[in-house]
């Protein structure tokens, strides 16, 4: 599996802060192929790491984004907590300070 620049740069910040090993690319749905980028599946968290967003990526026009909401949407209704994260969030900390944040570490 081949992981995207975004995805190994939160896994750096996740062990800096000793937070526990993602799962990733999990699947989270009986039916669908419906992935998480990163999951930590016995806290019911996954992370979705949304690139492009400033440029026109797939994650921000009208059929991407309203895949991306039904994805989101069944999975809150599995009792999954989701984080969306963009480029920025990852590259100064705030990303993994909220997957802290939900795994109650702070």
């Amino acid at each position: 599996m081949i992981q995207s620049p975004l995805v190994r740069a939160l896994e750096t910040h996740i062990r800096a802060l000793g937070l526990p090993e993602p799962t990733m690319e999990h699947r989270f749905h009986g039916t669908r192929k419906w992935r998480f980028d990163l999951a930590w599946p016995e806290h019911m968290i996954g992370v979705e790491c949304d690139g492009a967003v400033y440029s026109g990526g797939r994650h921000v026009r009208g059929l991407g984004y309203s895949q991306d909401c039904e994805k989101l949407n069944e999975a809150a209704l599995l009792g999954w907590r989701v984080l969306r994260v963009t480029r920025d969030q990852i590259e100064d900390g705030r990303a993994a300070k909220w997957i802290e944040r939900a795994m109650g570490r702070l």
